[in-house]
């Protein structure tokens, strides 16, 4: 950088366009809007996605599927991640998942699922646990207790 380097802000050395000033202007009678039609009228505004009367992208694009609006969203935790977080005879809550960031502190629901292998006994709280999660928590001789949501009933396994 040097004063040779320097050179005005982008677009500010521009006169600004004076529109209605004369034939000789360039800008001078229509002021640059062409004749007749909503553009050319004083007031107009488009319509987000207006696309000069084109078949606008919204309604191009085909529409496929349902969304459940009433669907539960679970964060997933999965036992290697809890092997290599929290050590033998340790109890796993929502709240100690949230501290070691394996969950996001804005969802409060939480899932344990089964990938890896878990060789610690460890009491483990969640919302919800897979089949195969629940077995290999109690074979490596710890318990998954179920939280209630709300929505499901309370198991304990």
């Amino acid at each position: 950088m040097g004063l040779n380097n320097l050179k005005p802000a982008d677009r500010s050395k521009f006169k600004k366009k004076r529109v209605g000033r004369g034939p000789g202007s360039g800008l001078g009678k229509t002021s640059g809007r062409g004749h007749k039609g909503a553009q050319s009228r004083s007031g107009y505004s488009f319509k987000r996605g207006f696309e000069g009367g084109q078949m606008p992208l919204h309604r191009r694009v085909p529409k496929r599927g349902f969304t459940n609006i009433f669907r539960t969203e679970y964060d997933v935790v999965n036992l290697d991640q809890l092997e290599s977080v929290f050590d033998t005879g340790a109890t796993v809550t929502v709240e100690s998942l949230r501290e070691h960031g394996l969950v996001s502190s804005r969802t409060s629901l939480v899932k344990i699922l089964g990938r890896g292998e878990l060789t610690k006994a460890l009491t483990v709280h969640a919302h919800k646990f897979s089949g195969k999660a629940a077995e290999k928590v109690a074979a490596a001789g710890g318990r998954a207790e179920s939280i209630p949501d709300g929505k499901t009933e309370a198991v304990s396994s």
